[in-house]
């Protein structure tokens, strides 16, 4: 089992940085744009980095759930994990709605608001990180 945990968080990590990248490309998008500059390859940039992170996701989610089956689900701090996990992957769909609205030219968000944006998966992986390392409960 210890090899399906380290396999888990290597691609939890790897999800984590295109979480944590995707939004700076709307960033260096929307502020492009705006100084005339051509942002074509931003989007292609995005495009693919969206696919490679949706791909770790998945990884992370089927490793998860073999370490689940494997460990048992027992702890209220699994299930507090878990209500967070749920949060990441809804605001991974909010990144590909924004990717969405990218490709279409309909991006109209500020730079100022993708910088803030940019730090919510902070605020949800924070309290994933001490659920697992601390289990308070």
């Amino acid at each position: 089992m210890l090899w399906i945990k380290a396999f888990h968080i290597l691609a939890m990590t790897s999800w984590m940085a295109g979480i944590f990248y995707l939004p700076r490309i709307f960033v260096h998008y929307v502020e492009g744009r705006e100084a005339g500059q051509d942002v074509a390859r931003l989007e292609i940039m995005a495009g693919k980095l969206y696919g490679f992170m949706s791909i770790m996701a998945l990884f992370t989610l089927a490793l998860g759930l073999w370490l689940w089956l494997g460990y048992g689900f027992s702890g209220g701090w699994l299930h507090a994990k878990l209500a967070f996990v749920l949060l990441l992957i809804g605001y991974h769909y909010w990144c590909k709605a924004y990717l969405t609205k990218m490709r279409a030219g309909e991006l109209d968000k500020s730079g100022r608001y993708f910088r803030l944006f940019n730090e919510l998966p902070l605020l949800i992986f924070i309290p994933i990180l001490i659920f697992v390392v601390v289990k308070p409960f």
